[in-house]
């Protein structure tokens, strides 16, 4: 899940490259997207899957919470809600 500098909008997706992803979410390579309108860059909470079909599934689920639970969900991993992608990319 990613958030933005203030923490009110959430984005949950899935990739096969969070690395790439991420990046992409934060240089707005898609200028017309989700994630750049609402100037979503801050990792804040992922899953690793082995494989697609639980990893989709995952993220379906995660979709139909509400907000309440999506945080909750971040805040039992990543109290600070720092950005984890310097984390992630050593």
């Amino acid at each position: 899940m990613m958030t933005n500098q203030s923490d009110d909008v959430l984005y949950t997706g899935v990739t096969n490259d969070l690395i790439r992803r991420v990046y992409e979410h934060k240089n707005h390579v898609d200028p017309k997207s989700f994630t750049c309108r609402y100037n979503v860059e801050k990792l804040v909470y992922y899953e690793v899957y082995s494989e697609a079909d639980p990893a989709i599934s995952r993220e379906k689920q995660i979709k139909g919470w509400n907000r309440k639970r999506k945080n909750k969900c971040i805040t039992e991993q990543n109290p600070e809600w720092r950005d984890l992608y310097e984390e992630i990319i050593g």
